[in-house]
């Protein structure tokens, strides 16, 4: 593109809202990871880029002493999780981080504090290279601190570490700690991976495995976290457990346990099991947009975890793997064994005397069951793997003949329905296409779609004939 047509694209993109600025940068991005028109989303994201740069830049406000917190905490942005999610090796509480910054500012550090304060606060907007600085000293201060507090003492400790906040603040104290003392090394790490890792073959692993080769980063404390960075740019997360494995040089679980990176199978497992446990909620709330992409992850995760690692059924991570397919496979079927009874309320052909007058098919209710059915079919697609096989071909199969049926049935019923009970008779029709939809295809559908119309033109033309 040449430099005119370049500028004509940022200025353009200049004068969008932020608001749309940031939802092309998202769909740019998502364009990126999923390897679609890379060179165009590439192009358009580094000039939106500069655009949200120069912006940001021209209205940052002056440094202020409550930035001083998200400074200090910044290098754990990749390791955090929020309230109510399981947490990992590897991971730390977002809720831990006030508690711990307050306990810096009281007891830990106030002196320091106080100077890293006052001395932000006396920065220009445009320093960034200095608040950098800054904030590397601080983290290096509050490394210290946690770590003089959580080192042996007696009683006098226990009470300090009480002071600091609950148990679970606690319990992420020394991991904190641990995380800013090796900062360069994460933010080497961060710099040496690549962006995205679509695939994770024997090019990737040596890559990561090369990019992994810090010292500080291969204790038994900072490994998990060192990995959790490498999960985050996979497309498939489970595949970590090939670095496992590359690194045992043996698929079995006890040789592939007996090294440090026998972690990674833990990391992999306990991901899944989150998968599970939002697939679970996402069911129960009647949630299904994100249905489809958490069981192909599971699915995928599964099969892999059952084909790469020899696992042994009585072992921890048999067991555990055993758990999550259990897991999955009750809160499918639950719901699967649901969705008949759903559809018969909708198309069972009552009585005309027992439809009461000005009777209505809820149109949500129709939609939801949509939905379900969809649900049902995006199953069949993973069925084996999550030991769902026989309850998902079984309905899928009486779906499509009860709805094959019905459809027809309701189709016919048209023809002489009286003109009291048409309409519901109609919207019984119009649900029972949208679920032929979904079961047999826009084929099937328009054709019984042009039986409806025809079964009415047919009715009414009878009528005026009488």
């Amino acid at each position: 593109m040449s430099q005119t047509s370049i500028e004509r694209l940022r200025e353009y993109l200049a004068q969008l809202p932020p608001q749309s600025q940031a939802l092309l940068m998202r769909e740019f991005e998502r364009a990126l990871e999923r390897g679609q028109d890379t060179a165009v989303a590439t192009l358009v994201l580094a000039q939106l880029r500069k655009i949200v740069r120069k912006t940001e830049a021209d209205e940052a406000p002056p440094p202020r002493a409550d930035d001083l917190s998200r400074l200090l905490f910044q290098v754990l942005e990749p390791f955090l999780v929020e309230t109510g999610t399981p947490i990992r090796v590897g991971q730390i509480r977002r809720s831990s981080l006030q508690p711990i910054w307050q306990w810096l500012g009281r007891d830990g550090a106030p002196d320091k504090v106080n100077e890293f304060e006052a001395a932000l606060s006396r920065m220009p907007a445009d320093s960034a290279g200095q608040v950098e600085a800054l904030a590397q000293k601080l983290q290096a201060v509050a490394a210290d601190a946690i770590f003089e507090l959580t080192g042996p003492g007696g009683g006098d400790k226990t009470r300090a570490l009480a002071r600091v906040g609950p148990p679970n603040v606690i319990e992420d104290l020394y991991s904190i700690g641990a995380v800013l003392q090796v900062r360069e090394a994460i933010a080497s790490l961060s710099e040496k991976l690549p962006r995205f890792l679509r695939a994770f073959g024997d090019s990737q692993i040596a890559s990561v495995s090369s990019a992994l080769n810090i010292p500080v980063l291969q204790t038994p404390q900072m490994l998990p976290f060192a990995l959790s960075m490498v999960v985050q740019r996979m497309t498939a997360p489970w595949q970590i457990i090939r670095l496992a494995i590359k690194i045992a040089a043996s698929d079995d679980e006890i040789r592939v346990a007996a090294t440090p990176y026998g972690v990674a199978v833990t990391i992999a497992l306990h991901d899944l099991s989150c998968v599970a446990a939002i697939l679970r909620t996402d069911i129960k709330r009647g949630h299904f947009d994100n249905v489809a992409g958490n069981l192909k992850t599971l699915h995928d995760g599964v099969r892999g975890l059952r084909t790469e690692l020899d696992l042994r059924n009585d072992s921890a991570w048999g067991k555990q793997l055993t758990s999550i397919r259990a897991d999955i496979s009750n809160a499918l079927q639950s719901e699967i064994d649901s969705v008949p009874g759903r559809v018969r309320r909708i198309l069972r052909q009552r009585p005309e005397k027992d439809i009461p007058p000005g009777a209505r098919i809820d149109s949500t209710e129709v939609e939801e069951t949509v939905a379900l059915i969809d649900f049902v079919a995006t199953c069949r697609n993973y069925a084996s793997e999550l030991a769902i096989n026989e309850v998902t071909l079984r309905t899928y199969s009486d779906l499509q003949q009860y709805v094959e049926r019905s459809t027809e049935q309701l189709v016919q019923s048209l023809r002489a329905a009286d003109h009291k009970v048409r309409a519901y008779r109609q919207q019984q029709v119009q649900a029972a296409i949208r679920f032929c939809q979904v079961l047999f295809g826009d084929d099937y559908a328009s054709l019984m779609s042009r039986a409806a119309e025809n079964a009415l033109t047919g009715e009414r033309k009878s009528s005026r004939a009488g």
